[in-house]
């Protein structure tokens, strides 16, 4: 028998880690049944959903979660009576100021899944409480503390131990404590008793959104015990329901068919057990002999920098050795030049020389001696370099290669920047693939860095990306940036992609739609909902009264416009033009140049009315060069025509450009200049003084079949998310 007790004191003890609340890490206290079907504090699902209570509450709550005092816990409320209470409304479980209008809030992730759970507008009050939780985590207490005993509610100090203790009155009683509250012949006698406990729970397991109807059905969807009430015209009328007892009987065959099955697993699971053993002592192992593996790479790299550094130091040692003898031999020819020194002394000694001969014989050598001097004297020059620039170390290249330095595996494919759908504008999209597509990485590594003169190295900034695009932010204007992405699996890690260069537009982006009321002509442009496009059907009618036409007639230009306008600073924007389209212009223009355009009457039958100029163009040479308040270039028959001026070739062949697939516009309002991009690589095709007296429009016009698309920002949309396993 005693061993029976051991073998379960062991046993109840084993589970421990199923008895600890996910959220406090402590022995579930009042555990609640989440719709996850995980199981939480009753104070910690309060505490999730930021919960303020009141005083009173406090109070009721602090003396229930008593565990210490038996005596105590007769007086104080049950869990019932606090569920009363929250029924009562005294409880906003929201956390949140709330209106009429305003629902409340009641959704929290739950810390055992990470799943957000919304509770719905009953809050906690819709939840069960775990009483078969409860009873175990009791019993888990009670077999920690067996040395301990019950002591009886009732008896006057001191108290005597408890020998069972009554569900209905929620007591523990002693033999005549329990007598005299329960006499024989009453309704107490009745009352359901127990082995000593300090766990009491209802009978009756109540239907919390119906309080005074019991459980009696188990809703097969929603995975809980509901009532008759609930089926009838509740939440749960159109879900498949059953008894409870015989949603008892199922769910017990199948636990007890999973028990004994993991029963009969039991050495399997040993044996598993053992050999993740054996694993865990590989993998130190093996961790060990990568590190070893590791270091003995670095160290060879070590010696191999150790044994240049002694070559390149030696040389430089040797390279100051000959120029310092050099220059002290230099210094002691030029000291001998001093008085009574050296050339000089000897000299003077030879001139006291009276036999001819004699001072014939000795005096040549010397005179040239001297006069080698002298010239050297003339001509300064220092016997050798004092720059050593010969012997500065280019260690970019190696630094940048050593940076690279990462594990390397044949199983993780490289991953290939796709030029054509990474794209940079108001922001930069970069998207790569496989090319093998056999061993795609799980995540990835971009990287990028400006590209910049005055700090060659750059440092390389990294994100990880788990989809295979990425949108970069925050990049400045009017600069270079190179991109380049890496592949993980695990811990194993690619070779870095080939480099990208984008190049940022010169100012940010502006943004505007066409304008679908001022100057519009529907009966020629077709705009889309979106109106970032639109399409020009002009010469519809004209092909209508084809036969009126006897003579040449000229054709005017459909303008349509931006519907915002600059009044300041840098701005660019970008388009593509159809390459079907026959003429189209775009540029920009003031105000009061697109009321002359869109609103004076014209006569287009005049062939020296040009559109784009404002003015006849028998005019237009001869001021070209001076500021005026609009600039449009002509795009058309997939070609793109750069405006005549003083830079420009007069040959009409050199003035012609195949068109661009992106056409940017810069507008420097501050500066007064506008300039055309191929905005694919951020090159200027042209660029001319426009005045900016008044506010500028992005202004355009199409004759003949054409069509205008307003390039897109790049916007989260291009971000790809990970699927929520």
């Amino acid at each position: 028998m005693e061993g029976d007790c051991v073998e379960s004191l062991v046993t109840i003890k084993n589970i421990e880690r199923e008895l600890i609340c996910p959220a406090c890490k402590e022995l579930f206290t009042h555990p609640l049944i989440l719709p996850c079907q995980h199981s939480i504090c009753h104070k910690c699902v309060k505490e999730l959903l930021l919960l303020t209570l009141d005083d009173s509450f406090n109070d009721v709550a602090s003396e229930s979660s008593c565990q210490s005092s038996p005596r105590l816990r007769v007086q104080s409320p049950s869990m019932d009576k606090i569920d009363r209470i929250n029924r009562a409304g005294m409880i906003n479980y929201s956390g949140w100021k709330r209106s009429s209008l305003t629902p409340r809030t009641t959704t929290f992730p739950c810390p055992g899944c990470e799943h957000d759970i919304d509770l719905g507008e009953r809050g906690i009050n819709g939840l069960f409480r775990n009483f078969t939780l409860e009873t175990i985590v009791e019993r888990y207490r009670q077999a920690a503390r067996a040395a301990t005993a019950i002591m009886c509610d009732l008896c006057k100090p001191p108290p005597q131990e408890s020998t069972k203790s009554c569900m209905d009155c929620s007591a523990s009683y002693c033999n005549e404590c329990f007598k005299i509250y329960h006499p024989w012949g009453t309704v107490k006698a009745q009352h359901e008793y127990v082995g000593p406990t300090t766990n009491f729970r209802p009978k009756i397991l109540m239907c919390p959104e119906h309080e005074m109807e019991r459980v009696n059905m188990y809703c097969e969807l929603c995975r809980r015990p509901v009532c008759h009430l609930c089926k009838l015209g509740g939440n749960h009328s159109n879900h498949r329901v059953t008894t409870i007892s015989s949603a008892y009987k199922t769910l017990k065959e199948k636990l007890s068919k999973d028990i004994d099955y993991l029963i009969g697993k039991e050495g399997q699971v040993r044996s598993q057990i053992s050999e993740l053993n054996l694993l865990m002592k590989e993998t130190e192992c093996n961790g060990e002999r990568a590190k070893e593996e590791a270091a003995s790479h670095f160290n060879k790299l070590f010696e191999v920098l150790e044994e240049k550094k002694s070559s390149i130091i030696k040389a430089i040692d040797v390279s100051k050795k000959l120029r310092l003898d050099k220059f002290q031999t230099q210094m002691e020819e030029y000291q001998g030049l001093l008085e009574n020194n050296g050339l000089v002394g000897y000299a003077q000694e030879v001139l006291k020389e009276t036999d001819q001969s004699c001072f014939v014989q000795t005096a040549k050598q010397l005179h040239l001696r001297i006069q080698k001097a002298t010239e050297s004297l003339k001509t300064f020059r220092p016997a050798a370099q004092t720059s050593f620039e010969d012997y500065v170390v280019d260690a970019s290249k190696q630094e940048e290669l050593l940076g690279e330095l990462a594990f390397f595996s044949n199983g993780v494919d490289i991953p290939e920047i796709n030029e054509e759908q990474s794209k940079i504008y108001n922001k930069a999209l970069i998207s790569w693939h496989h090319p093998e597509k056999k061993n795609k990485a799980d995540s990835y590594i971009l990287e990028y860095r400006k590209i910049s003169r005055e700090e060659e190295m750059l440092t390389w900034s990294e994100t990880e990306v788990y989809g295979t695009s990425k949108v970069i932010s925050d990049l400045e204007s009017n600069s270079s940036y190179a991109f380049r992405v890496r592949g993980y699996k695990g811990s194993v890690c690619s070779p870095c992609s080939r480099e990208v260069i984008l190049h940022t537009p010169p100012a940010p982006v502006f943004s505007f739609l066409f304008d679908e009321k001022c100057g519009y002509n529907n009966e020629h442009l077709l705009l889309n909902l979106k109106r970032d496009r639109v399409d020009s059907r002009a010469g519809f009618s004209l092909l209508l009264a084809a036969e009126r036409v006897q003579v040449g007639c000229y054709t005017s230009l459909d303008y349509i416009i931006g519907d915002t306008g600059i009044t300041k600073g840098k701005h660019f924007w970008a388009l593509r033009v159809e390459p079907y389209s026959y003429m189209v212009k775009v540029g920009v223009a003031s105000n009061d140049k697109l009321q002359e355009w869109l609103h004076n009457p014209r006569d287009i039958s005049s062939p020296r009315y040009e559109q784009d100029s404002g003015h006849d163009s028998g005019s237009e040479d001869t001021c070209f060069d001076s500021a005026q308040p609009f600039t449009l270039v002509t795009i058309g028959m997939k070609k793109f025509f750069v405006p005549k001026s003083p830079t420009s070739s007069s040959e009409p062949e050199n003035r012609v450009l195949p068109m661009p697939t992106c056409i940017g516009i810069f507008l420097d309002y501050d500066k007064g200049k506008v300039g055309f991009y191929d905005a694919d690589h951020m090159k200027c095709l042209y660029e001319r003084q426009v005045d900016c007296s008044g506010t500028m429009y992005p202004a355009f016009a199409l004759m003949g079949s054409g069509g205008i698309q307003l390039e897109e920002t790049i916007t989260a949309k291009y971000l790809e998310y990970q699927n929520d396993m």
